[in-house]
């Protein structure tokens, strides 16, 4: 499998998932997704990371970075919530304490750290840690439910607006290992 173009997938992203613009954040954040998947998960399939990022995308509200569960209503909101303090910290946003200690994690805050985030969110997509559903139930050789693939982190909220960040996601993957490699990379 030919190596994905960085710099060309991150010109194909820009434009069809964020509207032109990438923060450094932004870039940071996709560039460690991408080097996990390379460094831990190699044979993980182009369309599984695709979905992977796209319920990144989703779960930190774009910015791509391990985040805190959106404080709408200041620190009332949160603290009115039954499972206080264990409320939506990573790039996943898990919630409550019985799953954070499926992780192994005692301090909740520690969700937001890149080792951490970036296990949670491969191992609970894989493994099935969140829900009880994996990857492999909707992704594999045989087919592409990004839709049903939503189950794995939340039922089907949201499952169509994240599957087209998938499609977008795979489509820049896909086209990226068609590119020429960057200068000075291997061919």
């Amino acid at each position: 499998m030919n190596p994905i173009n960085r710099k060309y997938f991150f010109g194909r992203i820009r434009h069809s998932l964020f509207g032109g613009t990438l923060s450094k954040g932004q870039v940071d954040g996709i560039g460690r997704v991408l080097d996990y998947r390379d460094e831990k998960w190699e044979h993980m399939l182009d369309d599984e990371l695709a979905y992977v990022l796209a319920t990144i995308k989703h779960e930190t509200g774009h910015t791509m970075q391990p985040v805190k569960e959106k404080d709408n209503f200041l620190r009332t909101y949160l603290r009115r919530k039954p499972y206080y303090p264990w409320f939506g910290r990573g790039l996943i946003q898990i919630t409550w304490e019985a799953n954070y200690k499926k992780f192994g994690i005692k301090n909740p805050d520690d969700a937001l750290s890149w080792p951490i985030a970036l296990n949670v969110a491969f191992n609970g997509m894989v493994f099935g840690t969140f829900t009880g559903r994996k990857l492999i139930d909707y992704i594999n050789t045989r087919r592409r439910d990004y839709i049903g693939a939503r189950r794995i982190i939340n039922g089907t909220d949201k499952a169509k607006l994240v599957a087209g960040y998938a499609d977008a996601f795979l489509d820049a993957l896909t086209q990226s290992r068609e590119a020429p490699p960057e200068i000075g990379e291997a061919a």
